[in-house]
């Protein structure tokens, strides 16, 4: 399946053309994705959410001749068996419509959107409410198709909000995410981790991969023995950009181990001592199980989604 980066001004127009109809489509886990979509009296696409929700292929007779001749103009169709597909998906969140990656999502350069995003994106507005002005500078670190930074962009329309990816086609989404939602104060920059974007921030944001994949796609794959690499890494470079009085605002996986924690235990040592003010809770006690099928896994009990809030109380090497 090919992927590449979408025309962006196109898919712009495409995706206010589908919002114009109503279209709306909540995103499942991989797993409620493939049930639904082997159920063979709906093989063919009939409707809107079958095209640009499900990825079934489609006769252009499906859709409206103005949203097929976007989708062209914007290069997200595909020739499937006789048919079309789209190369995109388009889902709801807080009101919004947002691009990502079609289903499946198996290339490295695959935009992921789907629970965990619905998730995060409630962990970000819960702690941006009630903040008034709200912080000046934010940057979500591995934005993705952008939810975080938009979010935070609109929530907050004076601050200047980055949104940071190692993946071009995630900043290329991002960036008609913003424009679709009006967003205007987000800037989306290739960076891996912090690299190449200079300052502090009033709140470090993010969203991880934290899963581990045997093929190691850049999308899903968080490093190391259970996957907390990257987590743990976004929390260093985050830690230290944090302006006093910042936060830092972690949603990941967790994987238990014989009723353990080996993530809690390895960000207690990392945050000891460090000027920060930091709670770590689970929002979801058991998500991905069908992950624990991977031999990675073998000695795992569940996968728990997990929010850390971290705040700089102090400039600790100041004292």
């Amino acid at each position: 399946m090919q992927t590449g980066v979408p025309a962006e001004e196109p898919l712009v127009r495409l995706i206010r053309a589908v919002a114009a109809t109503g279209y709306t489509f909540t995103t499942t886990t991989p797993a409620t994705h493939a049930r639904v979509y082997q159920r063979t009296a709906h093989a063919r696409a009939r409707t809107l959410r079958d095209v640009f929700g499900w990825s079934r292929p489609f006769d252009p007779g499906v859709l409206p001749p103005e949203v097929f001749d976007l989708m062209k103009a914007a290069d997200v169709l595909e020739p499937r068996d006789g048919l079309w597909a789209s190369r995109i998906r388009l889902s709801t969140l807080d009101g919004q419509l947002y691009a990502h990656s079609a289903y499946p999502t198996v290339q490295d350069d695959s935009v992921f959107f789907g629970p965990d995003t619905y998730r995060y994106a409630d962990a970000v507005k819960q702690h941006l409410a009630g903040r008034g002005a709200g912080p000046a500078r934010m940057v979500d670190v591995g934005c993705g198709a952008g939810p975080g930074a938009i979010l935070a962009g609109l929530a907050v329309p004076g601050a200047e909000i980055v949104a940071v990816d190692i993946n071009d086609r995630a900043l290329a989404l991002t960036r008609v995410n913003a424009a679709v939602a009006g967003a205007a104060n987000v800037q989306a920059c290739h960076s891996n981790l912090l690299d190449g974007v200079d300052g502090e921030f009033d709140l470090v944001m993010s969203n991880p991969p934290y899963l581990v994949d045997p093929h190691a796609r850049a999308y899903r794959h968080g490093g190391g023995p259970l996957g907390a690499e990257l987590s743990l890494a976004i929390i260093d470079a985050g830690r230290r950009r944090l302006k006093p009085g910042g936060s830092l605002l972690l949603y990941t996986g967790a994987a238990m181990v014989d009723g353990t924690d080996p993530f809690l235990a390895a960000v207690s040592d990392m945050l000891a001592d460090g000027g920060l003010a930091w709670r770590y809770r689970e929002l979801d006690p058991d998500i991905f199980g069908e992950e624990l099928s991977n031999p990675a896994y073998a000695e795992c009990d569940r996968i728990a989604a997990v929010l850390l809030t971290a705040t700089r109380v102090y400039d600790a090497e100041a004292g």
